[in-house]
């Protein structure tokens, strides 16, 4: 029997799992709910409304006293012994599994960080920065050490993949940033790990989506995604005990600007 992973494999090489950006792939699982979703709304509402059309009160069935309908307190009989139950019934499943194991399938991709290698996610090494949840902001730190604690901003580049390892400091909370379709929990003494990919250079808003505390709601970030080449330039000028100078295009970011931000 071929493994899990290998059946995952084969089906991201045959295409039946859509590949990309989270946003794609969620995009993908949403369209394919809504199809499946129409197409059975559609058959079943189409049947109730040609029984109905055929069994009604006028219909040819009454005056040629072919009536199949049951009167009161009669046994309904003719149904085929239970023909078209199984049939739905059976349809009706094939269905349902079909639909769970391909939603499984693409939830395993979505959660599996792609890697540079696929080149419909993003070009370059990926970038990893850890998330760390506080009451009530969160601290983001670069692989170089440097920690923008304090400031609320997270950069990285666009399109190009991102690596999060998120974890806490005091209570549970949840890393979100529902643009990109990324969340993850933060949780203390634990790290779990989620990736994603910023398609255009803009700012997106992230915030907590677990209840800790009193000023929960306060609890929000910037994450900027910066041209490639803008985001190197900001990179090299940081290190674990340095304040990153402003790079000359920052001040188009908007909210998520190079003000305010510093090392703890």
């Amino acid at each position: 029997m071929i493994p899990l992973t290998g059946r995952v494999a084969w089906a991201l090489q045959s295409g039946i799992i859509p590949r990309g950006t989270r946003v794609d792939v969620f995009s993908r699982i949403y369209e394919m709910f809504l199809l499946l979703g129409t197409l059975v709304g559609i058959v079943v509402l189409g049947y109730m409304c040609w029984n109905a059309y055929k069994y009604r009160e006028s219909g040819s069935h009454a005056t040629d006293g072919d009536d199949e309908r049951p009167s009161l307190g009669e046994v309904p009989t003719g149904g085929g012994k239970g023909k078209k139950l199984f049939l739905s019934f059976a349809l009706s499943a094939v269905i349902v599994i079909s639909l769970i194991l391909w939603t499984y399938g693409t939830l395993l991709y979505v959660e599996a960080s792609p890697g540079p290698s696929d080149e419909e996610v993003a070009q370059g090494d990926p970038v990893e920065v850890t998330v760390i949840g506080h009451q009530f902001y969160w601290e983001f730190v670069y692989e170089n050490g440097y920690s923008t604690k304090g400031s609320g901003v997270m950069r990285v580049p666009a399109n190009r993949e991102i690596e999060l390892r998120v974890t806490s400091a005091d209570v549970f909370h949840n890393f979100g940033i529902p643009e990109l379709r990324v969340k993850s929990d933060s949780i203390p003494g634990h790290t779990t790990e989620t990736w994603f990919v910023a398609p255009e250079t803009r700012n997106y808003s992230a915030a907590c989506f677990e209840l800790c505390g009193q000023q929960h709601s306060y609890m929000d970030a910037t994450v900027v995604a910066m041209e490639p080449d803008e985001y190197e330039q900001w990179y090299a000028n940081t290190t674990s005990n340095t304040t990153p100078m402003a790079t000359p295009t920052e001040a188009g970011h908007g909210a998520g600007g190079g003000e305010g931000e510093s090392h703890a």
